[in-house]
């Protein structure tokens, strides 16, 4: 039956309604309508959250499992059902902040006029609320409050950036990468900075250390190691905007905001200028090959070359014209533009059918991980750069 769901959870789940539900321990029963239910969640389908209705004691399921749950019943607006698969949540799952949203989101939508259950959602909220991340943000907006540049940490003393400067590991690391050789030199940076002491570098020497990234345009160790800090916040360091007049006055000549382009940026390539992945986009923006022949087409580049496109202006060119482009194909959605630059046009459309759903709700139903955590964060960069730039 499991197997069988795979492909086609409408057949699996008349055999097991019909013929194998009789034969199956309750604990098996459960789990496989849950089974059920997530690919026809995966799949987009309107009775994915009727098959997870059949599972009679959410404790036998997985997270995993329980997350399509929430998944499925946020399509329909099923907010009882989140509730209790939120509830069936183990304990860390339970505190990831995507969870606790919508638990806090669900506790909101059916507390009616207990005031007790409203109190209970509102102090989740305000155990995730901050600029960290998608979630973090949308609690934040939740409560009512703005979304700004938080207060930056005490500056780096001479001798602070002395050390990281001095630091052997580091220089290894910045010398590889200067050499061409990035794996090797990230690896020589993040073993560095996260263990060659117990526990890793504390707050002070990794803005340090990022710090020293950034003034040597290493761009992606300068954002990864500022990421690492846990009491306090440099945005500086964690949101960079290389190439800003370039950027801003291209994004603002084609009507897009700059905030979005370097939302997008920050997530496609951490701002290494000769970035290439495994399936040959390149450039800042991760163009692919056909795509910037296309869109230079499109913008009026008639003397583009292949070779252009790792150059700077064209990259960023060619890159925000295609955002441009999409952007108005989905009528202005930054998240079914930003899912259509990641999985192709022709996918965000199709999950774009369906109900009608607000924003979150729809990036957190995108069957792919990658594009799920993709959109999530190219939104969370561009809220963040927003309350810079503005």
């Amino acid at each position: 039956l499991i197997r069988l769901a795979a492909s086609d959870p409408d057949q699996a789940a008349g055999l097991l309604e019909r013929r194998w539900g009789l034969m199956l321990s309750s604990e098996e029963k459960n789990w496989t309508w849950a089974v059920i239910g997530k690919q026809a969640a995966q799949k987009l389908q309107n009775n994915a959250s009727s098959y997870f209705a059949r599972v009679e004691r959410d404790s036998d399921l997985s997270d995993d499992l329980l997350t399509w749950k929430v998944r499925a019943a946020l399509r329909q607006g099923q907010w009882h059902q989140v509730l209790d698969a939120t509830a069936a949540m183990g304990s860390a799952a339970r505190k990831d902040p995507a969870w606790t949203y919508w638990r806090a989101r669900a506790l909101l939508a059916t507390a009616g006029m207990d005031d007790g259950l409203r109190l209970q959602a509102q102090d989740l909220l305000r155990g995730i609320a901050s600029v960290r991340g998608f979630y973090e943000q949308l609690a934040l907006e939740e409560l009512g409050q703005t979304i700004s540049v938080p207060v930056g940490p005490l500056p780096l003393s001479a001798s602070e950036k002395t050390a990281a400067t001095g630091n052997p590991g580091l220089q290894r690391a910045l010398h590889a990468i200067r050499l061409g050789l990035r794996p090797e030199g990230n690896r020589e940076w993040n073993y560095t900075t996260n263990l060659h002491t117990p526990g890793g570098m504390n707050d002070r020497e990794l803005l340090a250390a990022a710090d020293l990234a950034c003034q040597r345009q290493v761009w992606d160790r300068c954002i990864n190691t500022s990421e690492r800090t846990k009491a306090v916040i440099d945005f500086e360091q964690r949101f960079p905007m290389p190439l800003r007049e370039t950027v801003v006055r291209r994004a603002s000549s084609i009507g897009l905001d700059p905030a979005y382009v370097y939302g997008l940026i920050r997530q496609e390539s951490r701002f290494i200028m000769d970035a290439r992945s495994g399936v040959g986009a390149s450039g800042l923006m991760q163009v692919m090959p056909a795509t910037a022949r296309w869109t230079a087409r499109k913008i009026g580049l008639t003397d583009f070359q292949p070779h252009q496109i790792t150059d700077k202006e064209t990259n960023v060119a060619i890159g925000t014209g295609y955002l441009k482009l999409v952007l108005d194909d989905f009528g202005g959605s930054m998240p079914l533009a930003a899912a259509a630059y990641n999985a192709g046009p022709g996918r965000s459309r199709r999950w774009r059918e369906g109900p009608l759903l607000e924003g979150a709700i729809w990036a957190e139903n995108v069957p792919f991980q990658e594009t799920r955590d993709y959109v999530k964060k190219v939104l969370s960069n561009t809220t963040n750069y927003a309350a810079i730039l503005s």
